[in-house]
């Protein structure tokens, strides 16, 4: 069985920085296509990130600017750096992954709290 496991997360100021990172079990980590979610209790769950398995990256509108994904196949890690961290990023942040558009992992997810 896959598994995803999310981790980094903290309780940070406004204005800092956070990596966050995700392992995932298995043999085809490099096939994936991979995703951030993050929700919070005021908001519905949302993609922050998303990076497909040949590179391509999107971003929700309120990481543009300020969260950078990236994925290291060798490590079988999925990353996703955050700058100029606000309160409103406050949430459970957890990671998935997708073959040929079914999801195959979906960690439990890390908690991030940003004070003001």
């Amino acid at each position: 069985q896959v598994q995803a496991v999310e981790s980094g997360g903290g309780l940070v100021k406004s204005g800092e920085s956070l990596t966050l990172s995700c392992r995932i079990s298995g043999d085809s980590f490099s096939l994936y296509d991979l995703a951030w979610y993050r929700q919070s209790r005021t908001r519905q769950s949302e993609a922050v990130a998303t990076i497909s398995n040949d590179g391509k990256i999107t971003y929700s509108d309120s990481a543009k600017g300020r969260f950078t994904v990236s994925r290291d196949n060798a490590m079988k890690t999925m990353y996703l750096r955050m700058n100029n961290l606000k309160p409103g990023d406050t949430a459970q942040y957890s990671c998935n992954a997708k073959l040929h558009g079914s999801y195959r992992a979906w960690g439990p997810g890390t908690q991030v709290t940003v004070s003001s």
